[in-house]
């Protein structure tokens, strides 16, 4: 028989102790998402393109993981009600965010936030993007982003244009374009893009940035002109359209969506969904779908999304402060 001292013992009962809280602290994170329900918090109105991202990254996540995902939409404040929610939520992976622009862009437009767009929300992947589409209304005469220049150069103060609301991306590439083209053009802001749509169709307004599945039908069936991409190149869900930077050299503005976690979230779970949101922007049903809604799909790396929202905040930044941007 052999018999155990009393450091045998000690020492069993510590390794059995340290096994214990392996199994507790991480076999959660090593077998994420292991049936958990998971909560895709998109903060922006159901419709929009943020929720056509959120829905197609939840519905292809929830058959890659057989789990159950649901999509709660929770807007409101330019979508800091949403990405409050999350930085305040759970760490356990439970609940995640489809990260839109306006986590570089907020902490310059608003006086105070009730979160830390920097060190609360970590970007796990970027998973989509689109550009903007330059339209003009009918009537005017510009066809190229050189026509639209020229008449604004010779007419300073008379164009205007329509935005969704203070500090969207459609608002922000107006003003980038005013200020790299050195025209004055002035800014309509409406409460959604729908109603600055349709005034831009009724010819109460002369031009918009809108995210192009929303104006490019618009376009597409002759109601307004349709001039150029807001993006660095052709777009390939929208070739037949010139882009901005062709005229201005160096103009890239896309609206992009990633998905992102609280901070304090394991490692282990953050690696996981890395690897696996990257897996289904692979996949061709998720391609497919949201390129039927105009959007690119990315699927990119942590480090690279983080590096990504760290130059956009900076750019759009020192835009918003340069111009002193606020929202009311």
């Amino acid at each position: 028989m052999v018999h155990a001292t009393r450091r045998d013992v000690i020492k069993g009962a510590t390794a059995a102790a340290a096994a214990t809280l392996g199994l507790t602290g991480g076999a959660g994170a090593q077998t994420y998402p292991g049936g958990l329900t998971i909560k895709i918090v998109v903060p922006f109105p159901p419709a929009g393109a943020t929720d056509i991202v959120g829905r197609t990254i939840s519905d292809a996540l929830g058959q890659f993981w057989k789990t159950t995902t649901i999509v709660d939409n929770v807007p409101g404040a330019g979508a800091n009600i949403g990405i409050d929610k999350v930085a305040k939520g759970p760490t356990d992976g439970t609940q995640l965010l489809i990260v839109p622009p306006n986590l570089t862009t907020n902490q310059f437009l608003y006086q105070k936030l009730t979160f830390n767009p920097e060190t609360d929300i970590i970007p796990v992947s970027q998973v989509a993007r689109l550009p903007n589409l330059l339209c003009v209304r009918k009537g005017l005469p510009i066809k190229t982003v050189a026509d639209l220049i020229a008449y604004a150069k010779a007419n300073p103060g008379k164009l205007n244009y329509a935005s969704s609301g203070v500090g969207t991306t459609i608002h922000l590439s107006a003003e980038m374009f005013k200020k790299m083209a050195g025209v004055d053009i002035v800014h309509v802001p409406y409460r959604g893009s729908a109603n600055a749509l349709n005034d831009l169709i009724a010819g109460q307004v002369d031009l918009m940035f809108d995210n192009l599945p929303s104006i490019e039908p618009q376009a597409r069936a002759g109601n307004v002109v349709g001039v150029a991409v807001t993006s660095a190149t052709k777009s390939p869900l929208a070739p037949e359209y010139a882009t901005v930077a062709e005229v201005l050299p160096g103009f890239d503005v896309h609206s992009w969506f990633g998905v992102g976690v609280r901070a304090g979230t394991p490692q282990t779970i953050i690696d996981k969904l890395e690897a696996d949101v990257m897996a289904i922007c692979r996949q061709d049903d998720v391609k497919k779908r949201l390129a039927g809604a105009s959007i690119e799909t990315i699927g990119s790396s942590a480090k690279e999304f983080r590096e990504y929202v760290a130059t956009e905040r900076r750019r759009w930044g020192q835009l918003i402060t340069d111009l002193k941007i606020k929202v009311d």
